[in-house]
């Protein structure tokens, strides 16, 4: 029986923090939750390098080395945090925690430094199968403290190992047995914080759908305070007979503040392979994951917000919902190319809220993984300079020398929003925010203030449908 992963994340920013510092990966074959620190700024930088650092090995069939792969991952985001350190004293007490799984089939690779946790539900019961790396849990396995004193204890959230630029890491790595039925959780210490008991991690846990189970988790740590960034997975091992694909998940800063991967391990395995042996295949699907039926959400506090907005258009016929709704943009898909919209994402009644304003020569199948995630759970721009710029940073991030004209031709007209004399009364907002990009977009030090006039990126021209 061929296995494969069900998966679900989502990261919220929590009650008392001003910015998300978490990030989350989850994808058919890698799953990885991280833990920034240093501040917001470098805490946002520090999780999203690691996560970068990861998330080509989505793209690869993994071999039989799965924890020496995982090491050099690991090892190649701490030199990348050593480099950025080195070039800008701001981002100096830099780090993240690190939890991670890479899926082959009936095992996994597991990779673990920090206080991030992995849970494993087997045959209905619940273990923790990560050990924390703090001053506390040292204590408690010295026997000078108890769980119970540790969970209130002052210095509770001082880790003692991470990925912080340093020399010497260790992270503990193993290999696990997969079976089918087995739950996984991965969640930082938003979640174990304000929610400690196992007995209670369980009940949301046994929640079937694995979303559902994701935003109950979350739901119990804003009730328990909110106090920190919570961003949790919860992946199930089903039979891959019968499933559907879906996008792998990308949230918190790793979309918000995505960075490119550390040098040397851009280029997938796959693709070093195809090379060497002088061949052309079909790569595994970057952006594809088993899921039975539903999708992975796209911001619905977002579209709740904005459905809102187009009931009051319809019931009151004010004009300022409409108005609002064309004057937003985001980036896009248009079949197999990168499209700008002008809109946003969703409909309301059967209504479509966007349409496509140009489409560009960028193709979907050039970009990684990390930006095909991005751009196909839609990355909202300011305005359309704002677009502009974020077509200009995804053509810039291509792999190798090339870079592809992106200037559209001749903009198609924009799909006219029709107003729909059904509108439904049980659209709320959500205040909370789901797994997915945040209308925060850009790369670090990117100018704050997109040039409408930018020419266009030059270089070495890509050939169309390459790969």
């Amino acid at each position: 029986m061929t296995l494969a992963l069900r998966f679900a994340a989502r990261s919220h920013t929590g009650l008392l923090r001003e910015g998300n510092e978490d990030s989350v990966y989850a994808g058919p074959r890698i799953l990885a939750v991280a833990d920034g620190m240093g501040g917001h700024a470098a805490g946002e930088v520090a999780s999203a390098v690691a996560i970068a650092a990861l998330a080509p090995l989505d793209e690869d069939v993994p071999g039989n080395d799965l924890l020496d792969v995982l090491r050099e991952r690991a090892v190649a985001a701490n030199e990348h945090l050593r480099d950025m350190v080195s070039g800008d004293q701001a981002l100096n007490g830099m780090g993240t925690t690190l939890t991670a799984f890479l899926f082959a089939g009936n095992r996994l690779g597991m990779l673990h430094i920090g206080d991030s946790r992995a849970y494993l539900l087997r045959d209905g019961t619940l273990a923790q199968i990560t050990h924390d790396h703090t001053l506390v849990q040292r204590l408690v396995d010295e026997g000078r403290i108890s769980e119970e004193e540790a969970s209130t204890h002052p210095q509770r959230s001082l880790i003692t190992r991470a990925l912080d630029g340093r020399d010497g890491i260790e992270p503990d790595l193993s290999v696990r047995e997969v079976r089918a039925g087995d739950r996984y959780l991965l969640c930082t210490d938003g979640l174990t914080g304000p929610v400690g008991r196992l007995e209670t991690l369980q009940e949301a846990l046994e929640i079937d759908d694995p979303q559902e189970a994701c935003d109950r988790l979350v739901q119990l740590a804003l009730r328990g305070g909110g106090p920190d960034n919570v961003t949790v997975i919860v992946a199930d091992v089903v039979n891959a007979g019968g499933l559907r694909p879906v996008s792998p998940v990308v949230a918190g800063a790793a979309a918000e503040s995505p960075q490119d991967p550390p040098a040397g391990i851009a280029e997938s395995s796959a693709a070093r392979a195809r090379t060497a042996e002088g061949r052309d295949v079909e790569p595994p699907s970057r952006a594809r994951a088993a899921e039975p039926v539903q999708k992975q959400r796209r911001r619905p506090w977002r579209a709740a917000v904005l459905s809102i907005l187009v009931l009051g258009l319809l019931t009151a016929g004010v004009g300022a919902a409409y108005t609002y709704v064309r004057s937003q943009y985001y980036v896009g898909v248009d079949g197999e190319r990168v499209a700008i919209f002008r809109g946003v994402t969703g409909e309301v009644a059967g209504i479509a809220l966007s349409g496509v304003a140009q489409t560009t020569e960028l193709d979907m199948d050039r970009l990684n993984t990390l930006d095909v995630a991005r751009v196909e759970q839609g990355i909202v721009a300011r305005n359309r300079a704002d677009a502009d710029q974020i077509v200009r940073r995804l053509a810039l991030s291509l792999p190798g020398d090339c870079v592809r004209n992106t200037t559209p031709g001749p903009s198609p007209t924009p799909t006219t929003l029709s107003p729909s004399p059904t509108p439904d009364p049980a659209l709320t907002p959500d205040p909370t925010v789901l797994a997915g990009p945040s209308p925060a977009v850009g790369l670090p030090g990117a100018s704050p203030t997109p040039q409408a006039t930018q020419p266009s990126p030059t270089g070495v021209p890509c050939p169309t449908g390459s790969s």
